[in-house]
């Protein structure tokens, strides 16, 4: 391995190298300030403007900046090499400090407004393969043990409205990135008649920053964002999960197609649902820039410190995880097939129906601990005689309690059961078609 100097080794050009359209975006705001508030000649800030664009159509282009420091340092020492004299003025007023915190606001709001279009492709398709099995009954699990009849559209639904948060979450995260930090200079400011308001609209920001050492100083919107992340990760990873349980042969539930799978290299029969659980194991990526970037600030002393360079990595590496798992998902729950006849097999098991049983005893005035103690025998006895709910005659029920009659037979199908569940939020075919057209109309 290479021994590095001190200085390589304090570089980040590696990294934030990335962050170099953003830069020039920000630079080109700040150079036509200047200029217009007469802080550098007009022609000098008409020249840096020419500069930097002629290097980002140089970088669109496949072309790489010269190694230096930083981002920073290669584009204003590029940019003197262009146009000369003139770009040694396009620093006036400004610092690393609070030109960097302007890039990664600027990275940060584009790339919510990414991910956040794929949670919608997401969303909608988990939305779709709801409306498509709308009328399919699987069970239902706690402990992962069967519970009670729901709905699958019902169960589909429920990362619908998981990814309504995370996509709450970031649109709140937004928020905080929509401020603008460019002026503060190092910590304290500056005695350059800067417009501040003037740089943020044409960056298209919605406020300028309050406090100068809070602006280049803090990271907090870069833990939010990942935090964020975070919390889609793990969604994404709990669905994962489900549909690798789902389609092992043990539930049978349902089918992966190909694309989304891949054959063992010893077994020709497997089809292993290797896409699922890749994006179940990146979630520790993104947990672990979480951690990353709040053990960079922890303990930090104000105001800048060399330290808040490492904020980088782990905010990219997040935001690429997300977006690859998020554009992999999508189509993959879109092509989901569901073994009908297998969920409703699945449902004869477990004895789906006995707290519905609990609450028509609870209906008729029995307490339901009480109620729920009857069913509990009820449950007992059919296991000894190896039996179903829907088996038993009437008078079997009636010897675990006189308040059992004829229309107690009518509600031990899960299908009924399911249809009975009409609370509001439930799992009944209404609450199902109610949830489709609200999720539909917030995806619009």
């Amino acid at each position: 391995m290479k021994k590095l100097s001190p200085q390589d080794f304090i570089g980040s050009f590696a990294f934030d190298t990335r962050l170099a359209p953003y830069d020039i975006q920000g630079s080109i705001a700040h150079a036509a300030m200047l200029g217009r508030q007469r802080i550098i000649p007009a022609t000098s800030a008409k020249a840096i403007i020419r500069g930097l664009t002629s290097i980002l159509n140089d970088l669109d282009r496949g072309w790489k900046i010269p190694m230096d420091e930083d981002i920073h340092f290669a584009m204003e020492k590029e940019l003197i090499r262009r146009i000369g004299k003139a770009g040694q003025m396009l620093h006036t007023g400004r610092s690393r400090n609070d030109q960097v915190m302007t890039d990664l606001n600027l990275f940060m709001k584009g790339h919510i407004v990414l991910i956040s279009q794929e949670a919608i492709r997401l969303e909608r398709a988990l939305v779709g393969l709801a409306e498509r099995y709308k009328d399919v009954v699987m069970p239902g699990f706690t402990h992962l043990q069967h519970a009670q009849p729901v709905l699958f559209a019902h169960h589909m639904l429920a990362y619908a409205w998981m990814l309504e948060r995370d996509r709450a979450r970031l649109k709140d995260a937004y928020k905080r990135a929509d401020v603008l930090p460019l002026g503060s200079a190092a910590l304290a400011g500056t005695s350059f008649p800067l417009d501040r308001r003037a740089v943020a609209r044409i960056l298209g920001f919605s406020a300028i920053s309050e406090n100068s050492i809070d602006a280049v100083a803090s990271r907090d919107v870069v833990v939010e964002f990942i935090a964020a992340c975070s919390i889609l990760m793990s969604n994404l990873s709990r669905l994962a999960e489900e549909l690798i349980l789902w389609s092992s042969s043990e539930f049978s539930f349902i089918e992966l197609t190909e694309e989304f799978t891949s054959g063992s290299s010893i077994m020709p029969q497997k089809r292993n649902p290797d896409v699922a659980e890749i994006v179940r194991g990146e979630t520790g990526r993104v947990f672990g820039a979480l951690v990353n970037i709040l053990t960079v600030i922890k303990g930090l002393p104000l105001a800048y410190n060399r330290d808040l360079q490492e904020d980088k990595p782990p905010l990219f590496d997040a935001v690429d995880t997300v977006m690859a798992c998020l554009s992999v998902m999508a189509p993959m729950v879109g092509s989901v097939r569901v073994n009908v006849n297998s969920m409703k097999k699945a449902c004869q098991l477990g004895f789906l129906a006995a707290t519905e049983l609990a609450d028509y005893l609870a209906e008729r005035g029995v307490p339901f601990r009480a109620a729920h103690g009857v069913v509990k025998d009820v449950v007992r006895y059919c296991q000894v005689r190896g039996v179903r709910f829907e088996q038993l005659s009437l008078d079997e029920l009636k010897r675990f309690h006189a308040s059992f009659d004829r229309n107690a037979l009518n509600i031990l199908t899960p299908e009924k059961v399911v249809r009975a569940k009409t609370s509001y939020g439930g799992t009944s075919p209404a609450s199902v078609r109610r949830q489709i057209r609200l999720l539909n109309r917030s995806l619009k």
